[in-house]
């Protein structure tokens, strides 16, 4: 497992985890009643393991100007219960998170939510078939990167690092090619041409926990792609940071596994964004200045 994580998972971290109530998170100079708002379901992977991913995600909405209502407690969106062929708990878990978001539709009514945002391609798989546009009305669900996007967020400084992609198996973008998101997002034009590296990473989700003899073997023809792409770079005369980008909790935790082979380091779109964009303090910021009054808790 990776390491240097947070000590603690987000919702912990900004004080939300009672799940009586329905967080509100917004940027009190930048937004009011009427402001824009998305309905952001963060899934197990962005918000109790990869916990800086729903931070840089919630930070990146709170500096594009709009309210984020997050779901009350922690939820799952229940797709490892049906990936694993428990389809009854999977059922169960779908019908019960509907039956809250109804709540929280009807106790938000006033905000007329329009976007459901995502940081997780299994989660977004598993969302379709939740009939969110009978929930909020004429809604439709988006990744962050592609919500980004289209905002018009764009690096604005050269990184000094070079970047290739690695797009999942569960993909999180459906609106927008994923390379042309992901260079769009860290400005090409400046900071070089993000390529795409192919095969899957090995992590699969649980697979590489309960089938690790598959899940090796995937890795040795993966580590394959990552040194080609890093040679590449190397002999075009780069000598500076490489970083392989990705949009899925499970592949950056698979993706961490190949550090030491390829000499890389593996990150969030989103996270890299923000740590250009808002500074590399921009975790311990948004936490303190969402504390100071940027979080409304409505009871639901």
């Amino acid at each position: 497992m990776p390491g240097g994580l947070p000590k603690k998972t987000a919702r912990a971290l900004l004080d939300i985890e009672d799940r009586n109530y329905v967080p509100i998170i917004r940027d009190p100079l930048k937004t009011n009643s009427e402001s824009e708002a998305v309905f952001y379901f963060p899934g197990c992977g962005s918000e109790r393991l990869f916990s800086q991913v729903g931070l840089a995600t919630q930070a990146m909405l709170w500096h594009v100007g709009v309210q984020t209502v997050l779901p009350p407690g922690y939820l799952c969106c229940g797709y490892p219960q049906r990936g694993a062929g428990e389809f009854d708990k999977a059922e169960k878990i779908i019908t019960d998170n509907r039956v809250l978001f109804h709540r929280v539709a009807n106790t938000l009514n006033y905000l007329d939510i329009k976007t459901v945002v995502v940081s997780c391609g299994t989660c977004f798989d598993q969302l379709q078939g939740y009939k969110f546009e009978e929930i909020f009305p004429g809604c439709k669900i988006m990744d962050i990167h592609e919500y980004l996007m289209e905002k018009g967020v764009r690096l604005e400084n050269v990184t000094g690092v070079r970047y290739l992609y690695h797009d999942p198996c569960h993909s999180p973008m459906k609106k927008h090619d994923a390379l042309k998101v992901v260079n769009t997002l860290m400005n090409s034009e400046q900071n070089g041409q993000i390529q795409k590296n192919d095969r899957c990473c090995g992590e699969s989700g649980t697979l590489a926990i309960s089938r690790p003899d598959i899940s090796t073997q995937v890795r040795f023809r993966k580590v394959e792609e990552l040194r080609g792409g890093v040679d590449t770079m190397r002999a075009a005369g780069h000598r500076g940071e490489i970083k392989i980008l990705t949009s899925c909790p499970s592949c950056l935790q698979g993706l961490k596994r190949y550090n030491a082979d390829t000499e890389t380091d593996a990150d969030y779109i989103v996270i890299e964004v923000a740590k250009n964009l808002l500074g590399p303090d921009w975790l311990p910021q948004y936490v303190q200045r969402a504390n100071a009054g940027g979080i409304e808790r409505v009871l639901v």
